[in-house]
Formats: structure tokens, sequence, C-alpha cells
């Protein structure tokens, strides 16, 4: 009986295909460039799988303003192939590593006609299942300035806020320990001062019959110079 459930089980696992996983695709959100400069468009996936050989990329353009999308790029067998009538003809190179991944392209020379969403899909069999991600694309005669930029400026501004707060609090406290200390220092040469003053304590009282002595022996001195 075991036996039986053995052989079934082989024959079965043999019988069933090999389910596919899904792929989860990487692009980047939005990308600006200069007119007549050229720019990278990344493109690269997530797979369960080794990479396989037989991975696939490929990339489609929508204009703005427009609803349909047209091929520009598939990279399939080993080998890319450009779209040499549309849009990008000898303009578009391929500059990405399957074996890793990767199927970036180069758009060079820009144009403001080439503002659009351009859109990665990839495939390594047997991951088949997967949702494209597009990037969008804005030329410029000035790139502007970028979210990321300021929002490193604010960043840098409210640590540079946040060091100089820490700098005035030690401050301050370095100050009020040297008031303090200077305080402390003046009071205790103070109580010094006062104490030798007490130890001296005051003078004697003079003794009651040296006293009468001298002022009798005074008035016999007067005394004789008024006879003389």
């Amino acid at each position: 009986m075991l036996t039986f459930l053995a052989l079934a089980s082989v024959v079965l696992l043999g019988i069933v295909p090999e389910q596919s996983q899904a792929i989860v695709i990487y692009t980047g959100w939005e990308r600006h460039g200069l007119v007549g400069s050229e720019i990278r468009l990344s493109c690269s996936f997530f797979s369960w799988r080794w990479t396989s050989d037989d991975v696939t990329f490929s990339w489609t353009y929508r204009p703005d303003g427009s609803r349909d999308s047209i091929s520009i790029f598939h990279y399939t067998n080993g080998a890319p192939y450009v779209d040499n009538k549309g849009p990008f003809r000898d303009r578009l190179e391929f500059v990405g590593n399957p074996s890793r991944r990767d199927g970036s392209i180069l758009i060079k020379n820009l144009d403001f006609n080439d503002n659009g969403t351009f859109t990665c899909d990839a495939k390594n069999p047997p991951d088949i299942v997967g949702r494209p991600s597009s990037v969008r694309l804005l030329v410029f005669e000035q790139v502007p300035i970028q979210a990321g930029v300021i929002t490193g400026a604010i960043i840098g501004v409210v640590l540079g806020l946040l060091v100089l707060i820490v700098v005035i609090y030690y401050l301050m406290r370095f100050l009020v320990a040297r008031r303090v200390f200077s305080l402390s220092v003046s009071k205790h040469g103070k109580k010094k001062k006062e104490g030798s003053q007490q130890r001296q304590g005051p003078a004697p009282p003079a003794d009651p019959s040296k006293v009468k002595a001298a002022t009798s022996e005074k008035k016999k001195q007067e005394s004789r110079k008024d006879k003389k």
C-alpha cells in the first residue's frame, strides 16, 4: 500500500505543471532631464526564481496628451531590439544587465516632445505574472529644484537650529555655574574676614584704680603749674 501511494505521488508531481510566482517590477516615479542631454531610465525586478536565460524586458512609451502607447524596446533571447522607426530611433541605447535583473535604457539628445510615460515590463520564466511599472519623464530647459533637495535643506536647517540650541543651553549652564562659583567664593571670603574680627574681640576695659591714679597725677601736675 505504501509503495502504491509513493508511486502515485511521483506520478502526480510529474503531471502537475510547475506553478509560476509573481514578479515585482521597479522603476523610478518621475525623472527630470535637460534639453539636449541624456537620461537613464532604470528598470529592475524581484523574483523568487534564479535569473532565467529566457528573461525578457519590454519598454513602451506614451506621450503626454495621448492615450496610445508604442513599443520602443524589447530584450529577448539574449539580444536587445530597438525600434528604428519611432521617436527614439538612433537615440535609445540598452544599458542594462539582464543577468543582474537590470533592464535600464538610455535616452539621448532629449527634446520637449519626449515628455511622457515610459513603462517597463519584465518576465523571468516561469515567473511571468507581474504588473508593469511606469516612470514619467519631464524635459526642461533648466531642471527645477526637486522635492528631495527642499526636504534636505529643511532637515539641514532643523539640525542647525538643534545644534545652536544645545550650544546655547550648555553656554548658559557654564555662565550660571561660573556665577554661582564667584558668589560662593565671595561669600566665603566675607565670612572668613568677619570670623577673624570676631576672634580678635573688643578691647578690655581700663582698670578703675589706674584711671583714678592717672587722673590724680594729672591734677597735681596742673596745680604745680598754677603755683609757679
